[in-house]
């Protein structure tokens, strides 16, 4: 048989509540930051023709009760087409990349995030 007790369970609840407030606002600027980053170093990885690619790439932040979300993109439709290839066009991937530059800062300032609330 096992027993636990759980006299602790409310205090380690209120200390992850608070926690979690002092991350948030943290959390939201490190999503700012590298979506930032992401779209800046897309752009530079874009292959230019007549620039309107490189010109859609956009970024978007969105916060939610529970969520902070960061997208990074083109608005042309052909966006996908030139990341991924087609059955005729290699790909010239410039998101990836991006994303791949950047990534490590992204999970190390998330990680010192969490260590400094905790």
């Amino acid at each position: 048989m096992v027993m636990i007790e759980g006299s602790g369970f409310h205090t380690l609840a209120v200390d992850l509540a608070r926690a979690g407030e002092r991350a948030r606002p943290l959390a939201e600027t490190v999503v700012q930051k590298v979506t930032a980053d992401v779209e800046r170093d897309a752009k530079i990885f874009a292959p230019v023709d007549t620039g309107a690619l490189q010109n859609s790439i956009s970024r978007q932040v969105s916060t939610g009760a529970d969520t902070i979300t960061g997208e990074v993109g083109p608005t042309v439709n052909y966006g996908a087409f030139v990341e991924f290839g087609t059955s005729r066009m290699a790909p010239r991937a410039f998101l990836g990349p991006a994303l791949d530059r950047n990534g490590p800062g992204f999970e190390k300032a998330m990680g010192q995030i969490i260590d400094k609330a905790l």
